[in-house]
C-alpha cells in the first residue's frame, strides 16, 4: 500500500498498480496517471543500478503480441438491489460498444496462446481475448461480464461491479470517458432506465467492432435489426441525458463530451486524434508507414505500437504527443504530482494512505478494508466496512488527519469506538 492510498504489487509476474477508491472522476484520472509516474520512477531507480544493456522498460498496454493478454480492470460500487440477470442484460450492449472511444488500438489479431494476421489494425487490444458472456475467470475463457464481487463494504448494500473488458488507456480523456460513461450506465441500470436491446452474438460483435477496417461498426441485434456501435452508444447517451443527475459537474462533463465524441466519430475518425488512443496510434502508424514505405505486417510498426505505451516521459510516444500539445489533457501537472503523494479525501483511501505516510512502522498488516496497528504486544484493528461519504469514513479520516502522534491516534480511535 502506498501513501496515496493505492496498491502496487506483483501479479502473476507483471507489476500491477491499483488506484485508491475515488468519488470524483477527475481525481480518479489523476490517480491513474500518478500510477504511471510512480512506476516510471521505480524503473528509473532500477536502471540506475544496472548496466545499460539490461535496461528495464515498462509498458502500460494489454498484449505481448504473441497470444498473451493482461487486463486493465475498472471497478464500481453499486447497489446490491439490482438483480444480477438484469444487470448483465442491460450492461452488455454498452460494454461491447464502449471500445469505439475507449479502445487503445493495436496491430495484429491474436487469441489465447495464438497469433493470427499481423497487419490488421484493431481499435481494441483486449477484444481478441474474450470467449464467453459471463463467468468468474479473468485469465482463461474470459467473459464480457465478470462475476467477481468483493465490495470491501457492506455486502448487503453494495455490489462491486468488476469490468475486465477495457483497454489500458494512455489518454487522460479516454480514461475519463471510459470510467465516466460506465458509471452513468450503472446509474441508469439502478434507476431501471437503461436501453432495452440485445446483441445477437456479443462475443463475435466485440471482435468484429474491433477489427472493422471501415469503422462502420455494424452489428446485429437479437431481433434481426442491424445497428451501428455509435447508435448503440447514442441510445445510452439519450437515456443518460434524460435521467442522470446533471447537477453533478462530473456528470455534466461526461454527457457533453460523450455527445461530442460520438458525433466526431460518426463524421471522421481523425477528428478524435487528440482524444482517443486508438485514433492517435493509427495516425502515428499511418504516418510512419507512409514515410518509410513499410508493409502493414512489418514488425517495425508493431514496435511503434508498443512504444506508444511506454510510461517513460522521455521515451514514450504518447508522452511525446502530449509534449507537442497534440493530445488533449484534462489534468494539470500539479494535479498528477499531488496524486502521487496524497490520497482522495472522500473515501477510506485517505485513512489508509495517511496511515502509511505517518505511521508505517506501527502497521502490522494493511488491506483495502483494514489496517492493523501494533507495537510490542498491543494490537489495534481498524476496519473499513463503509462506502465513500458515509459518516464512519468521515470520522475515521478526520481522526487520522487531526492526530498529533501515534499515541494520540490510538486515543482518538478508542474514543470513536466508545462513542459508537
Amino acid at each position: 500500500m502506498l501513501s496515496n492510498g493505492a496498491r502496487f504489487y506483483n501479479d502473476h509476474a507483471h507489476p500491477e498498480y491499483s488506484t485508491p477508491e475515488c468519488t470524483r472522476l477527475r481525481e480518479l484520472v489523476a490517480q491513474d496517471k500518478a500510477g504511471e509516474r510512480i512506476l516510471a520512477e521505480c524503473v528509473r531507480r532500477r536502471n540506475r543500478k544496472i548496466s545499460p544493456e539490461r535496461e528495464v522498460r515498462l509498458y502500460k498496454n494489454n498484449t505481448d503480441f504473441v497470444g498473451h493478454s493482461y487486463g486493465c480492470h475498472d471497478n464500481y460500487l453499486m447497489s446490491r438491489s439490482v438483480p444480477w440477470d438484469r444487470l448483465v442484460a442491460e450492461v452488455v450492449p454498452f460494454l461491447v460498444t464502449r471500445q469505439i472511444f475507449a479502445g487503445a488500438g493495436k496491430l495484429g489479431i491474436e487469441g489465447e496462446g495464438s497469433v493470427g494476421q499481423p497487419g490488421i489494425f484493431q481499435i481494441s487490444q483486449r477484444a481478441d481475448f474474450f470467449s464467453v458472456l459471463v463467468s468468474i475467470d479473468t485469465m482463461n475463457r474470459r467473459p464480457i461480464v465478470n462475476t467477481r464481487d468483493e465490495p470491501h463494504a457492506d455486502p448487503g448494500k453494495y455490489r462491486r461491479f468488476h469490468v475486465i473488458l477495457g483497454d489500458s488507456n494512455m489518454s487522460e480523456f479516454a480514461t475519463a470517458m471510459k470510467i465516466g460513461t460506465m458509471s452513468l450506465v450503472l446509474e441508469l441500470i439502478e434507476k431501471r432506465e437503461a436501453p432495452q436491446l440485445e446483441i445477437a452474438q456479443p462475443i463475435d460483435a466485440t471482435k468484429s467492432i474491433s477489427r472493422d477496417q471501415t469503422f462502420d461498426w455494424i452489428i446485429e441485434l437479437k431481433d434481426g435489426r442491424k445497428i451501428s456501435a455509435i447508435d448503440v452508444q447514442r441510445m445510452y447517451l439519450g437515456k443518460a441525458l434524460k435521467f442522470c443527475d446533471r447537477s453533478n459537474p462530473d456528470t455534466e462533463w461526461v454527457l457533453t463530451e460523450w455527445e461530442k465524441i460520438l458525433n466526431d466519430l460518426d463524421v471522421e475518425i481523425m477528428r478524435c486524434v487528440d482524444r482517443i488512443d486508438w485514433v492517435a496510434k493509427k495516425f502515428l502508424l499511418n504516418t510512419f508507414q507512409e514515410s518509410e514505405h513499410l508493409d502493414w505486417s512489418d514488425p517495425w510498426l508493431q514496435s511503434i505500437d508498443l512504444e506508444y505505451h511506454n510510461i517513460s516521459w522521455d521515451q514514450g510516444l504518447h508522452a511525446e504527443l502530449v509534449r507537442q500539445n497534440q493530445m488533449r489533457r484534462i489534468l494539470s501537472e500539479d494535479e498528477i504530482k499531488n496524486a502521487v503523494f496524497n490520497p482522495p479525501e472522500t473515501t477510506r483511501a485517505y485513512f489508509r494512505g495517511r496511515a502509511v505516510a505517518r505511521f508505517n512502522p506501527q502497521i502490522q498488516s494493511i488491506h483495502w478494508d483494514e489496517v492493523v496497528f501494533g507495537q510490542d504486544a498491543y494490537q489495534y484493528r481498524v476496519s473499513f466496512n463503509h462506502a465513500s461519504r458515509e459518516e464512519g469514513v468521515e470520522r475515521l479520516n478526520a481522526t487520522i488527519r487531526d492526530a498529533k502522534s501515534y499515541d494520540d491516534l490510538l486515543d482518538r480511535l478508542a474514543a470513536l469506538d466508545r462513542a459508537e
